[in-house]
């Protein structure tokens, strides 16, 4: 199979993985996704990922789907990249999530390997390539989130990809920092210099950058973007200092998902709904409800974010 060049430039910076702000019903609340998006880009991001793990993609209708993708493209307005989770169990479903994607006109689409059926590397492998196949010129970036999907993808399957101009970069979010220290020392000595590798951790930034990687994909940055943008450039200009001083920052500010009580819920509500729950204190979004079946943060543990704003200097 013929596998179309990567025609996009390396990504690098921050790209927050937004939330997905819904009504009380449940419905997507487009005005303040549109908030969202602004207070992202007053923040200074490097683009934004839509329907990924802390947008709750797996969680929407396909018909929710498209309408954070169309509020989030014509919201942006070209100012800065559209990433879009294409997330789902199997090839097929991908396929048409792919297909959605393309018609709002994102940037870029974001897929894991395939989940609940174990899959062998060759096949999550081949599953790549047909993305790739159906995308086109647009680039396609792996993530890997073995906590959800069951799989880690190996630095050897993901640099294979990279050279034969499959996907793009991926977004690591396995938690696993030798790992991804390995990754950036191999694609160094492959030369792969146009294949990004970016952090999904919020809270060793800082050192990742130290070593190599080449930005952040943080959940907290939802709350904090400028926090992230921050860090990012001192980290770049070589300012040790200053990054390590804002990572703490960010770490503290990070205890804002320990909160909720979790023998109530489950650990992606306690996050994203900690994320939203600040988003909602802050004024950016209306509601800081989860998506269902999650259970949301009570007026409780909402009041006692607030605090934890505060000390991180965000009013």
């Amino acid at each position: 199979m013929t596998v179309p060049a990567q025609t996009t430039a390396r990504l690098t910076g921050v790209v927050p993985p937004l939330v997905t702000p819904l009504t009380p019903e449940y419905d997507v609340d487009t005005a303040s996704l549109a908030r969202l998006i602004q207070y992202q880009l007053a923040g200074g991001v490097d683009g934004v990922f839509v329907l990924g793990t802390s947008g709750e993609g797996t969680f929407l209708t396909d018909e929710q789907r498209q309408v954070v993708l169309e509020t989030t493209v014509a919201e942006v307005a070209g100012q800065v990249p559209v990433l879009a989770g294409v997330i789902d169990t199997s090839t097929g479903r991908v396929a048409a999530h792919v297909s959605a994607a393309l018609k709002a006109g994102v940037d870029a689409l974001v897929a894991t390997a395939p989940f609940y059926a174990a899959t062998h590397p060759a096949e999550i492998e081949r599953h790549f390539v047909r993305l790739k196949s159906l995308a086109g010129d647009t680039a396609i970036y792996a993530y890997d989130i073995p906590s959800r999907v069951g799989t880690k993808l190996s630095a050897s399957l993901v640099l294979s990809l990279g050279e034969q101009g499959v996907i793009a970069g991926v977004k690591d979010s396995s938690g696993q920092e030798t790992s991804l220290r390995q990754l950036v020392i191999s694609r160094r000595e492959l030369g792969m210099r146009d294949f990004a590798v970016m952090t999904g951790s919020e809270v060793t930034v800082d050192s990742s950058l130290a070593f190599g990687v080449d930005g952040v994909v943080p959940g907290l940055g939802n709350v904090d973007p400028a926090g992230y943008v921050r860090l990012f450039k001192t980290a770049v200009a070589g300012d040790a200092a200053a990054a390590r001083a804002e990572q703490d920052r960010l770490f503290r500010l990070f205890e804002i998902i320990e909160v909720a009580d979790r023998s109530r819920m489950g650990a992606s509500s306690s996050a994203l709904g900690a994320f939203k729950a600040g988003l909602y204190v802050l004024g950016v979004i209306d509601c800081p409800v989860t998506a269902y079946p999650c259970i949301p943060l009570s007026d409780t543990e909402i009041d006692a974010i607030r605090p934890l704003l505060d000390r991180a200097g965000l009013h």
